[in-house]
């Protein structure tokens, strides 16, 4: 048995779905929209989902508008590339903390939102090197800000024998975005394809949908709605936000299994670029397959969500990585043709879909609830840092042994490490903080 909270003292986990509906909660039919799922996380999903038209839009014509615009070298994108990464990971812990900490969880969303849609603007003028490096950092900062606090409110709209379901939802309007984002700007490319006027409508397209976004999470998403008014007196009579909560054992246990998976997770770019190098696609279509992995992304979010509340969190978190590894082993030794194509990127979208919102779900019940967003903060943080290493080693390892050695070297790695991991995630039946 893996991590779970069914069973635990106190917690409604194991509550029957047909429970009584709470006066003001999740349970209460006029709150409930599609299907039961809180309206506080439908409203969320509708603010990432334009964000991620926003910022998917921007990420899909950055390389291009860096190294063919303004005439930097790859160097140079690599550096952003870098910074792209690194500031939203170094920064999650201190957006969860502020959350917990001032217990407005909301309104260090909004500052995260506010600075990214900031930055949108401030690229329409930007044409430097080192002025374009401060706007990334600065929507990388939002970003950063923004996670932590974002899933500890869907968290505590949610019941949370259903917290799977909700992160799933969330994930999948989320994915949307990500989907229609890089075809607006393909779109928007194609009809005004020379010189910088494309790029820059594109940025201000990105810019009106950050805004949107925004003006969705003021005036629809309500400040902490708890689904359990017991836990919601409990956290107001609950002491603030404590470091030492981050320290608990079933927690560590959790971060430490993210992080070896993480350290063996490659960047999806690595296998675009081995997909693309056996010659299956054109090169003007390699920017649709990162739409092709959200699509599955999008498609099994809700259900892979519903099924780790029923079956454990734990397991199909691992049963993600299980397929990641089929992904690598599929790319290395039969990248040619669309159907391996096709194939991969389905391997792939299942993976996040069965990792991103299971691990938020995972962890938010591992912490007490003061400390909510700060615990899913540290596991995104680990999981970011993680991978940022595992794709600097990656690269190395591709320059010394070649592509598919190395995929295959990662892909054995990974298949060690799947054990180590599900002992780390099982644990006892009881004391799941809250």
């Amino acid at each position: 048995m893996y991590v779970t909270v069914r069973g635990v003292p106190g917690s409604t986990a194991s509550a029957p779905a047909s429970s009584a509906p709470e006066p003001g909660g999740p349970g209460e039919p006029s709150r409930r929209l599609v299907r039961g799922v809180p309206a506080t996380v439908l409203a969320l999903g509708v603010v990432s989902f334009f964000t991620d038209i926003s910022s998917e839009a921007v990420v899909a014509v950055l390389p291009l508008y860096v190294t063919a615009v303004l005439g930097l070298s790859p160097v140079a994108y690599g550096f952003l590339d870098g910074v792209h990464q690194g500031v939203s990971a170094a920064v999650r812990i201190l957006g969860g903390w502020w959350a917990d900490r001032s217990r407005q969880p909301k309104w260090v969303a909004v500052t995260g939102y506010g600075v990214s849609a900031l930055s949108r603007f401030l690229l329409l003028p930007v044409t430097g090197f080192a002025a374009l490096t401060g706007v990334v950092a600065l929507d990388r900062l939002g970003k950063g800000l923004r996670t932590g606090p974002r899933d500890a409110m869907i968290a505590d709209a949610s019941d949370p024998s259903r917290l799977g379901r909700d992160f799933g939802v969330h994930r999948a309007m989320d994915t949307a975005g990500a989907l229609v984002g890089p075809l607006l700007a393909f779109a928007v490319l194609v009809a005004i394809p020379v010189g910088v006027g494309g790029y820059r409508s594109v940025f201000v397209l990105s810019a009106a949908a950050a805004v949107i976004g925004l003006a969705v999470l003021v005036i629809a998403v309500p400040q902490r709605r708890r689904a359990d008014p017991a836990v919601a007196a409990a956290a107001v009579a609950a002491p603030r936000m404590r470091w030492r909560d981050l320290t608990d054992r079933r927690l560590r246990r959790v971060l430490v299994a993210a992080g070896l998976l993480g350290l063996l997770t490659v960047g999806d770019g690595f296998l675009y670029l081995v997909l693309a190098a056996s010659g299956s696609f054109g090169a003007s279509w390699f920017p649709l397959l990162m739409v092709g992995t959200n699509a599955a992304y999008l498609l099994a979010a809700v259900p892979l969500g519903r099924l780790a509340d029923r079956v454990g969190r734990g397991r199909v978190f691992l049963a993600g990585h299980v397929l990641l590894v089929a992904a690598y082993a599929l790319t290395a030794t039969r990248p040619g043709g669309a159907v391996a194509v096709v194939a991969v990127l389905l391997l792939l979208g299942v993976f996040y879909a069965a990792t991103d919102g299971v691990l938020a779900a995972l962890t938010s019940r591992l912490v007490p609830a003061a400390s909510r967003a700060s615990g899913i903060a540290a596991a995104q943080t680990v999981v970011a840092l993680s991978r940022f290493g595992a794709s600097v080693g990656f690269g190395l390892l591709w320059q010394l042994t070649g592509r598919s050695t190395a995929l295959l070297v990662v892909g054995v790695g990974m298949t060690l490490v799947l054990p180590v991991a599900a002992a780390l995630l099982r644990a006892p039946r009881t004391a799941v903080t809250r």
